[in-house]
């Protein structure tokens, strides 16, 4: 697990899965100004991905994966 102090918790929905993780953005940032000025993809640290439905299994965890952003349907911080 890496170091988190300059880093916010997020969960993010796609079509497909649920993904639980960090990303690079400051303490006090926005989360939208953030998404407005992302790339093609989103970095997530220590990623865990689940199913999307309630209580959808867990899939996979990595120390890193790059989430396509135009897949992301909601992203919420915590």
């Amino acid at each position: 697990m890496s170091t988190h102090e300059n880093k916010t918790r997020v969960t993010m929905l796609t079509g497909s899965y649920r993904i639980k993780g960090y990303i690079d953005l400051l303490p006090g940032a926005r989360v939208t100004d953030f998404m407005r000025e992302a790339r093609e993809f989103v970095a997530v640290s220590d990623a865990e991905v689940y199913e999307a439905e309630v209580a959808g299994r867990q899939v996979l965890t990595a120390p890193f994966i790059d989430v396509n952003r135009a897949h992301i349907e909601i992203i919420t911080v915590g």
